[in-house]
């Protein structure tokens, strides 16, 4: 099994940095809190199944009884008869495989839940998730199946079959049978019984997964397109008076005013060239105004991506400490993924107008008539050489397809399971689309930032903002000039990469 300082604890819930971190190979730590909540959690949950000495079983969800629609019939008396019950209903999913760093968060957070204990899993399920944690062990699960409503009930299935070493699962990047991969991992196959199986299929939490990934994604893109707005505005010589502090202080959005102080900072030490119209395009002018609104959108799936990270997502749930002394269970619907839903659609639309923003920019960059006398394309040579022309034409399919699946996914509610999920939330579809458009985002930011370091190399000035300057050196250090033509594909990548980690000094 591989060793890794990366390692992250279960004394709090995983942030979106610990979710991009599992990744790689995560050493896990369950404390011995987690150790006790998981104990008083599966003691309770034991009592009630076997009815704690009285005779008497109440009925529990999934321990009992039937799944889904078929709740009002008896379950399979054997335990470990019950938990392939579970499962092997599940295994419909259809379509690719989902990237690994989806699966991999995605179980991470489900260890976290299950941590909490109040899902009445023994201590043994969650020592295995963060086992496999520590591995480059991935499952191999296919893309299409949750409705979002009970959880991510067939992605997390086929994930939790090949813990058990049934189905598929990659291993240091490598697709091979699932049993393989455990092997060659150090690990051993999971033993379940049926609650075990139910609350790790029974919660939100790859869809909570692929929602803060992409958010992490767009907060890059976000703070990225600032500094590039800022960067373009510096190589054409714009006045920074479309920044004005009282300007953006009486607009009333606090995202605008945020965002406005963050490029006025980049921007110090600019000088106009005194030759700009007296208003700049809306690309320019009011990209305080388009980017704080964003700010503004981001700041609420900042807020339910905190929530869902930290949040408890089974059903049912075992309270043995409540007020009456006695404990409960509740069944309920904690695995209804609808905040997640709402906060990945909101981020579609973000990521559709920074999409826009960015397009516009590189179209005008390009553009003679618009760029300050730069060169068509900003070939060196137009006709002999072609410039950024691959690129903008690359760009604008992007931007369309970042367009087209940007509506909303949490309005297209149907029932399903003969009227038991009635009404679900399609969150899952809305997180992954979302993962999706993240990364034409940051493409599309990658492509802008290699116009403007071509910019400089056909005749724009020399940045004289010091921040913008070192943001342009920062390009020119990864990326020759286009000269002569070459494929340009690994060159936004790399704009795309260095973006997504600059930070200025």
């Amino acid at each position: 099994m591989p060793t890794t300082t990366n390692a992250v604890s279960l004394t709090g819930p995983p942030d979106s940095a610990a979710l991009r971190r599992a990744a790689a190979p995560l050493t896990v730590t369950v404390d011995d809190e987690a150790r006790a909540r998981l104990e008083r959690g599966r003691r309770f949950f034991h009592g009630l199944r076997h009815g704690d000495g009285d005779g008497q079983t109440p009925r529990i969800y999934g321990a009992t009884t039937g799944f889904g629609a078929l709740v009002g019939y008896a379950g399979r008396p054997d335990e470990a008869d019950q938990c392939d019950n579970t499962l092997a209903h599940l295994g419909a999913g259809q379509g690719p495989d989902l990237p690994h760093d989806v699966c991999r968060a995605a179980l991470l957070l489900r260890t976290w839940s299950l941590a909490q204990g109040a899902s009445g899993v023994s201590a043994e399920v969650v020592d295995r998730l963060a086992a496999m944690l520590a591995t480059t062990f991935s499952p191999a699960v296919p893309r299409y199946g949750s409705v979002g409503a009970s959880g991510d009930l067939i992605p997390l299935a086929y994930a939790t079959q090949a813990l058990r070493g049934r189905g598929h699962a990659y291993l240091d990047g490598r697709r091979m049978p699932a049993d393989e991969a455990l092997t060659a991992a150090g690990l051993r196959p999971l033993a379940l019984n049926g609650r075990d199986a139910l609350a790790l299929v029974n919660g939100t939490s790859v869809t909570t997964a692929a929602t803060a990934l992409a958010h992490d994604t767009v907060r890059a893109a976000h703070r990225s397109l600032a500094a590039l707005t800022c960067l373009l505005a510096d190589l054409l010589g714009c006045d920074p008076g479309f920044l004005d502090a009282d300007l953006l202080r009486v607009y009333g959005h606090p995202g605008a005013v945020a965002v406005g102080a963050r490029m006025r900072g980049t921007l110090t030490g600019l000088t106009p060239s005194g030759t700009r119209p007296l208003q700049e395009p809306y690309s320019i002018r009011c990209a305080p105004q388009l980017l704080g609104a964003a700010e503004d959108a981001l700041r609420y799936v900042d807020g339910v991506v905190a929530a869902d990270l930290g949040g408890i997502s089974d059903n049912p749930l075992f309270f043995p400490d409540d007020e009456t002394g006695k404990g409960k269970v509740v069944h309920g619907g904690n695995f209804f993924g609808q905040p997640a839903a709402f906060a990945a659609d909101l981020l579609a639309s973000v990521t559709a107008q920074l999409g826009n923003l960015a397009e516009r920019q590189l179209d005008l960059l390009t553009d003679p008539a618009r760029n300050g006398g730069l060169p068509p394309m900003l070939a060196t040579e137009p006709g002999q050489q072609h410039g950024l022309q691959g690129v903008q034409l690359a760009g604008t399919a992007f931007v369309a397809e970042i367009r087209r699946n940007a509506t909303p996914a949490s309005m297209q509610s149907l029932p399903t399971n003969l009227h038991n999920q009635d009404v679900v939330p399609f969150g899952t579809q809305a997180a992954l689309r979302s993962y999706d458009m993240a990364e034409l985002l940051g493409l599309l930011c990658g492509s802008l930032a290699l116009g403007l370091r071509q910019a400089v190399h056909v005749g724009a000035r020399r940045p004289t903002a010091p921040r913008c300057a070192e943001l342009l050196d920062a390009l020119v250090e990864i990326i020759p000039p286009v000269e002569p033509d070459r494929p340009l594909d690994a060159d936004v990548r790399a704009a795309a990469r260095l973006l997504a980690t600059h930070e200025p000094r």
